[in-house]
């Protein structure tokens, strides 16, 4: 197994890729292609000799900045490390891409250069949330702010199929992101998915609201890109908060600042529950081969456990289990 990594994507690139991919490499047993500036990559990789012989360099030219137009940078940057790491999945010379890289530029190049699945009209990110419970996935994050009621209804199955064969949740909760639980709420838009949603071979349990997100009560949350966006910046807003706060208040006099040593097992483990960087990337479903979206700011163990992510959708051959899940949909009477 081979995954590509777009080394020059993170804010702190290429450091954080190489540490990453070093790290994964040795730990998952896989062949990692570092994709980007040749010179900087074997400048950084001179730090860990012997590195791993599984690694190897694909050297490209050019970088999508985060500010930059998803669509511009992917037609005028045809040899940036985003859009060749695209092209080595397109040309199967690797078997998935990671990039903490653009977001928007990482859909564009993957819908672009490996097309979508049959019967997908739009991708979505799905990203995975810290519960009371076990873990929540959310879809979509960002891919798609003005969906059609079938796409919607294709996030819920594509997700349901992810949780089932990554984690094996075979009945997995399917909940409809709305302003109210009566199945009335909402947009058209929303009221339509709702239906198709229903008639799904999937556990639809119906609408849920902001409230429900965080409970475990639902295992994959349907929503559009926009609002799921709002809530992935919101979480990670809150997270950051909570553990600032947290951090003050221990500090704030001596027995608070033992206590927080006697706490500190737990405090970790807490820590260790809504960091983001333990859930490792994002998977753009829908898309005719791999893409795992990583955060801007993540650090080694970040991309790591992307790059970990990448290894389970090639193993579980998650692309082959949606297209069987989506022939068994009335696509016909789909709009």
């Amino acid at each position: 197994m081979r995954i590509a990594v777009d080394a020059m994507g993170s804010e702190r690139a290429p450091k954080v890729e190489v540490e990453g991919a070093i790290a994964a490499c040795k730990e998952y047993n896989l062949d990692i292609v570092l994709v980007g500036d040749k010179e900087k990559i074997e400048k950084e990789l001179s730090r860990y000799k012997p590195y791993p012989s599984r690694i190897s360099i694909e050297h490209a030219s050019e970088v999508v900045e985060m500010g930059e137009s998803p669509s511009a940078a992917v037609r005028k940057k045809k040899d940036s490390s985003l859009s060749v790491g695209v092209k080595l999945v397109k040309d199967k010379s690797a078997d998935a891409f990671v990039s903490a890289g653009n977001t928007g530029a990482v859909v564009t190049a993957s819908s672009l250069f490996l097309r979508l699945l049959d019967k997908v009209d739009k991708p979505g990110i799905m990203i995975t949330c810290p519960t009371l419970k076990q873990p929540t996935v959310l879809i979509d994050a960002g891919a798609n702010i003005n969906p059609t009621p079938k796409d919607l209804l294709l996030y819920g199955v594509m997700g349901n199929v992810y949780l089932s064969e990554i984690h094996n949740r075979k009945n997995a909760k399917v909940g409809l992101l709305n302003v109210g639980e009566e199945e009335t709420k909402g947009t058209e838009l929303l009221k339509t998915a709702h239906k198709l949603l229903e008639q799904a071979n999937i556990n639809f349990i119906g609408n849920i609201e902001g409230k429900d997100i965080f409970t475990g009560d639902v295992d994959v949350i349907v929503c559009d890109g926009f609002i799921g966006n709002v809530v992935l910046k919101v979480a990670e807003s809150v997270g950051f908060t909570l553990a600032e706060l947290l951090k003050q208040e221990f500090k704030s006099s001596v027995m608070t600042k033992i206590a927080a040593l006697m706490l500190l097992p737990s405090l970790r483990h807490f820590k260790k529950r809504i960091d983001y960087a333990e859930y490792g990337g994002a998977p753009l479903l829908g898309i005719d081969g791999i893409a795992i979206i990583a955060h801007g700011r993540s650090s080694a163990r970040a991309m790591k456990n992307a790059i970990r992510v990448a290894g389970e959708f090639v193993s579980h051959q998650i692309n082959e289990h949606i297209i069987d899940a989506i022939k068994d949909l009335k696509m016909d009477t789909v709009q």
